[in-house]
């Protein structure tokens, strides 16, 4: 067996989600006043309503578009827009990664449509140019199983006919996102803020206000769905009244992170130790002749759920590296999604240390000359 390294990263976690918390933080420091009360109380109230406002803040998110805390984390957020917004034009979706895939199969298995669909595969990006935007486009920002992401927003055009769904969840808080080219954003505390799952969060543009107002889907919505009432946008959802019971603690949690978020420079702060992780790990990869990138082209290449291949791996190499840097608590859940070709999966979101980062590349080495016998 190759000898330990010297030093572990303080933090080693490094899951793609439920991700890091924010460094710092304790349950002990979350305000609890409002737990054990209504959610429609007003102390209930006042606290979505910050929730929905600090975000609002961190993002620097225009006051055109609303924010709603819905059930269902990203997936929930996301499928609830596809459910009651699309029907009405063409569709086209973008896959390059399992859930982009995902969304593929609700339009066409559940919603019965007939969607023009771009595929990648898992390293590489859609031909964005080939995309028509006289359909609405379901396409997902970051990658989060893959580690491939938009360049940016250029390829979306702002005189567009359709509408433009993107799953943002690894995105938020990471990237610039043109706000003006986007009718509909979905994401989840957990991924950049390191919030707690179970809830996500739907962002909506005028034009998509627009679409609900004046498209009755073919389909029926559960409850929990319905976001109009007698033709008109139910306004009380983006103003802290959810749709179903929330968990208020998580909302304390995710309060707690904004904050946290304000406290490091806001948005710019997050991207920045966004960017600063990611190098290191770049760092790490360039040095060893064993690991490489999944995505290969570093414009495209995520900078929070980084996805690594490795010479030689099988599933069963992953296994046995990902169990033993866990076994010496130098990293956490870093092997890759079981959808994507073997290998890891590192994040470098904003509540991960840049030094943990660093101190993660000896026992990179160290777990892979045990599993492949060097």
């Amino acid at each position: 067996m190759t000898a330990l390294p010297t030093r572990k990263p303080a933090r080693p976690y490094f899951s793609s989600g439920p991700c890091a918390k924010p460094p710092g933080y304790s349950p002990d420091k979350l305000a609890i006043a409002c737990l054990g009360r209504s959610h429609r109380a007003k102390i209930g109230k006042s606290r979505l309503q910050l929730c929905i406002d600090l975000m609002r803040e961190v993002l620097r998110l225009p006051d055109t578009h609303r924010i709603g805390i819905v059930p269902g984390s990203d997936t929930g957020a996301f499928e609830m827009a596809m459910w009651t917004m699309l029907g009405a034009r063409g569709v086209t979706c973008l896959a390059w990664e399992s859930f982009g895939e995902g969304w593929v199969t609700d339009a066409i298995k559940q919603l019965q449509l007939e969607p023009t669909v771009h595929r990648a595969d898992y390293g590489q990006l859609p031909d964005l140019s080939k995309v028509d935007f006289a359909d609405d486009v379901l396409f997902t920002w970051n990658g989060t199983t893959s580690g491939v992401r938009v360049p940016d927003g250029e390829w979306i055009p702002e005189s567009r006919e359709g509408l433009t769904f993107a799953d943002a969840t690894s995105a938020v808080f990471a990237y610039d996102i043109p706000w003006e080219k986007i009718d509909v954003a979905t994401f989840s505390w957990q991924k950049v803020l390191g919030g707690e799952g179970g809830h996500g969060v739907l962002i909506l543009g005028p034009r998509a206000v627009e679409r609900l107002e004046n498209h009755t889907p073919a389909w029926p919505l559960p409850k929990v769905f319905r976001l109009t009432s007698k033709g008109k946008l139910a306004e009380g959802v983006f103003k802290g009244e959810t749709i179903n019971t929330p968990s208020m603690l998580a909302v304390e949690d995710a309060i707690f992170a904004l904050e946290w978020a304000k406290s490091v420079g806001g948005l710019a702060g997050l991207q920045a130790r966004c960017t600063a992780n990611a190098d290191a790990l770049n760092k790490i990869v360039a040095a060893r002749s064993w690991l490489g990138h999944l995505a290969a082209d570093p414009a495209t290449r995520s900078k929070t759920s980084v996805c690594l291949t490795v010479e030689g791996a099988d599933e069963a190499m992953i296994k046995a590296i990902a169990g033993a840097l866990e076994q010496e608590d130098a990293a956490y859940d870093i092997a890759g999604y079981r959808d994507a070709p073997p290998g890891l999966r590192i994040w470098c979101g904003a509540t991960v240390e840049t030094a943990d980062i660093e101190a993660l590349g000896p026992w990179l080495d160290w777990a892979y000359a045990n599993a492949s016998g060097l």
